[in-house]
């Protein structure tokens, strides 16, 4: 039987390119900040200033816990702002400004202050950065979910930001080289403090750019809705089996690679070149560009195959191709061929970014189910919630990763490791994110919203809004959506 044709997008439901890129300008906003000071950090406050590691591992864990608190207050917040200017434009226009400071401040530390005063400035800073990060990033990922009522086109508008944030992305191994130029007199924590204040201006032009291009699709029925408060919104949404089982899938993902983070560098430093860091950073290297190139480049193919497969079952093969590449190790860590090492990275990049650009477009559609069920929209309290529950899963899985290692027999700042520790890392690395993602594709294969039934839920919020019904209804605590408990 020859397969039906994906569905063809109305043009009135088609987003305009410049939108699209705009949004994509707004993605690298947050990833570029934020991966910034994750890898900026040590050099600077660590190796630049010579403060305690074990002082700065724990200011760096409450920052991230504290974003993931405010999370779900930001969401419910942008869902129920009432503002002239929409509910998402306004927080993207502030949380932009005040990135661009924060990201700032955080390099322009007094050096002649004492260690103690120095590290309490990045406490202060940091905490300072990450309460302004979400203002911004939840209702940019709300808004890009109501951007378009099209099953594919969500697709598209999460491609153009994958792909457009896997290019700042890029951008981000030259910050340290930038630094060391001799204009800064080859004082490393100076050239950052200066090619970071331009990094913060070129941040917000892209998070103003687009504020005041990017258009919200549900600004008019947002403001004839009730406001709901906001348990009744976190209840509506861990009664939705979908979203759930989307965001236990997708948690289950990062999990797994996290509780393992940082092993593949020991194997190929110790395994593969016999505790040789100068021979295993040439390796390191070749497969870090080619991650980020196949990240690059694996955007659109994701949109084409879900056009013809759908979202499902294209997250599915992303997990297959996880799955396979990591299993690929068993016989790639070869100290003989190190560059079979490539093989795995190519599968697990392409795989990663398949399956986190259409997460929201998953998100996207389930928030169209809420809407059917409850007449209410609510994108800004899902997305937050799913990112409350990955970034808790993943300061979970950190502290977890670390007694997995010392599980191993790993010993700190040894020349070499065992042979029985270098087994299980192996084991573990190798094993580990497999069969946590098999739990996934067991999650996401029961996923209800093919093509079909969105185009559904489509039609009968179009003829919900034209019937002649003046207020939209608010819901009841009891209320239930599709496939809920």
């Amino acid at each position: 039987m020859k397969p039906k044709p994906p569905h063809a997008t109305a043009a009135a439901d088609r987003i305009p390119v410049s939108q699209k890129v705009a949004y994509g300008l707004g993605a690298v906003v947050t990833i570029v900040a934020v991966n910034s000071v994750v890898q900026l950090t040590n050099l600077v406050y660590i190796v630049g200033l010579g403060i305690s590691a074990i002082w700065i591992g724990w200011a760096q864990a409450f920052p991230r816990l504290w974003d993931a608190i405010i999370d779900p207050f930001i969401g419910h917040l942008s869902d129920n702002s009432r503002s002239r200017y929409g509910r998402r434009i306004p927080f993207l226009v502030v949380g932009g400004l005040l990135i661009g400071i924060a990201f700032a401040l955080l390099w322009r530390v007094p050096r002649d202050w004492s260690k103690e005063w120095m590290f309490g400035y990045f406490i202060v800073t940091s905490l300072f950065f990450y309460t302004v990060v979400p203002i911004y990033a939840i209702p940019h990922g709300a808004l890009g979910m109501e951007m378009t009522d099209d099953y594919h086109e969500k697709t598209n508008l999460f491609a153009y930001a994958s792909f457009i944030g896997n290019i700042g992305a890029l951008t981000l191994p030259w910050v340290y080289y930038l630094a060391n130029r001799p204009v800064f007199g080859g004082d490393t924590v100076n050239g950052i403090k200066w090619v970071c204040l331009g990094m913060a201006v070129l941040l917000t032009a892209a998070a103003m750019g687009c504020a005041l291009l990017c258009k919200e699709g549900k600004l008019q029925q947002a403001r004839a809705q009730a406001r709901v408060p906001l348990i009744e919104s976190f209840k509506i949404t861990y009664r939705n089996r979908t979203f759930v089982g989307v965001v236990t899938a997708f948690v289950l993902l990062i999990v797994a690679f996290q509780l393992v983070m940082g092993f593949n560098n020991y194997i190929t430093i110790f395994y593969l070149f016999a505790g040789n860091t100068e021979a295993a950073s040439g390796i390191m290297g070749y497969n870090g560009t080619l991650w980020a190139v196949v990240g690059l480049a694996g955007a659109f193919p994701m949109a084409w195959l879900s056009r013809r497969q759908g979202k499902r079952r294209t997250v599915i093969f992303a997990l297959a191709l996880i799955i396979g590449g990591n299993l690929s190790k068993i016989f790639c860590y070869q100290p003989t061929l190190p560059f079979l090492t490539m093989i795995p990275t190519a599968c697990l990049s392409l795989g990663m970014v398949i399956a986190f650009s259409l997460v929201n477009a998953m998100l996207a559609d389930i928030c169209d189910e809420d809407e059917l069920a409850t007449g209410i929209r609510r994108e800004g309290v899902y997305f937050a919630v799913y990112n409350w529950w990955w970034k808790v899963a993943v300061s979970i899985a950190t502290v977890a990763s670390g007694y997995l290692q010392r599980y191993t027999g790993f010993v700190e700042g040894a020349p070499s490791q065992s042979d029985s520790t270098l087994y299980w890392l192996r084991v573990w690395e190798i094993g580990l994110p497999p069969a946590l993602c098999l739990v996934s594709v067991g999650l996401l294969y029961r996923y209800p919203l093919t093509e079909e039934r969105a185009y559904e839920i489509k039609a009968l919020l179009k003829a919900r809004q034209s019937a002649p019904v003046a207020a939209t209804p608010a819901p009841t605590p009891g209320a239930n959506v599709t496939g809920a408990t």
